[in-house]
C-alpha cells in the first residue's frame, strides 16, 4: 500500500496507543473495580477472535451494517440531490429532516421493535434510519453550490434533467456526499452495537452485553477494544475508497458529527 495511504491512519493508531497508556496509569492509580488493566482485556481478544460462535455473532453485525449502510446511500443520496437542485422538493422535506435528525436513532427502537419484532429488519432499520440522515444532509448542502451556468450550458446542449442529475450535479456533489457518508459509516457502527444491545439475539451487542451481565468484565472491555478497531479499519479503508473517488478535489473534508 502506498505511502499517502498509510500516513492518515498513523495519527489514530498512536492516539490509540496513548489511550491504552492512560488507561493503564489510571487502572493503576485508582483500582476500580470492573476496570481491569488494558493488558488484561488485550489478553481476551485470542479467545474470541478464535471462537467460532463470537466470529458468527461479529459477522452478523458487519452484514447488518453493510446491509443497512447501503440501503441508506441508496436511498438518501437521490433525495438529498433533489432538494438541493428543487426547492418544491426541500420546502417539501427539509423540515421533517430537521425535526428528526436530532433525535437519536437508538431511541427509536423500542418502537420499531412494535412494529417489526426483534429480528433482522427492525435493527437494520434503525442503521438505515442513522446513516440516511447525514448522507441526505451533504448531498443537499453540495448540490446547492453546483453552479449554475454549467446546468444552463449542459441544457442549451439538448442534456435533460436527468442527464444533467448524472453528468453535471452528481460528480460536483460527490465529495460533499463523501462526507456524508463517511460520518453515516460512524453511525451505522453506532447504532448496529446499540440495537444489539437493546434486541438481544446475536451480534457485537449481544456479546458485550452478555459480559456486561455476567461481570466478565475483561470480556466487556475486550469488546470495546474490538469495537474500535472495527472502527477504525472501516474508517480507514473508506478513506482509501474516497481518496480515489475524488482525488481531482482541492482538500480532504472533514468528518462531521451527527445524531446517534
Amino acid at each position: 500500500m502506498s505511502r499517502a495511504l498509510w500516513l492518515p491512519g498513523l495519527p489514530p493508531l498512536l492516539a490509540c496507543i496513548g489511550l491504552l497508556v492512560v488507561w493503564d496509569v489510571f487502572t493503576r492509580a485508582f483500582a476500580i473495580e470492573g476496570l481491569p488493566p488494558p493488558l488484561e482485556a488485550l489478553r481476551q481478544l485470542p479467545g474470541i477472535l478464535t471462537d467460532p460462535e463470537a466470529l458468527l455473532n461479529i459477522a452478523a453485525s458487519l452484514k447488518r451494517m453493510a446491509i443497512g449502510f447501503v440501503l441508506a446511500v441508496a436511498f438518501a443520496m437521490p433525495i438529498g440531490l433533489w432538494m438541493g437542485r428543487s426547492r418544491l422538493i426541500a420546502a417539501a422535506f427539509n423540515p421533517l429532516f430537521m425535526v428528526i435528525y436530532p433525535v437519536p436513532k437508538a431511541a427509536l427502537m423500542p418502537i420499531i421493535m412494535l412494529w417489526l419484532g426483534v429480528g433482522e429488519a427492525s435493527k437494520i432499520l434503525v442503521i438505515f434510519l442513522g446513516v440516511s440522515l447525514p448522507v441526505v444532509y451533504h448531498s443537499f448542502q453540495g448540490a446547492r453550490t453546483v453552479e449554475e451556468k454549467m446546468l444552463w450550458s449542459a441544457a442549451a446542449m439538448g442534456v435533460g434533467p436527468a442527464g444533467r442529475m448524472l453528468r453535471i450535479v452528481l460528480p460536483a456533489t460527490l465529495p460533499e456526499i463523501m462526507v456524508g457518508c463517511r460520518t453515516g459509516l460512524v453511525l451505522a457502527l453506532i447504532t448496529m452495537v446499540t440495537s444489539e444491545m437493546i434486541a438481544r439475539q446475536t451480534g457485537i451487542g449481544n456479546i458485550f452485553f452478555t459480559a456486561l451481565d455476567m461481570a466478565q468484565y475483561n470480556d466487556v472491555y475486550a469488546m470495546i477494544i474490538i469495537i474500535g478497531v472495527l472502527g477504525f479499519v472501516c474508517d480507514f479503508a473508506f478513506e482509501a475508497v474516497r481518496r480515489w473517488l475524488v482525488s481531482w478535489a482541492d482538500s480532504p473534508h472533514t468528518i462531521a458529527v451527527g445524531s446517534a
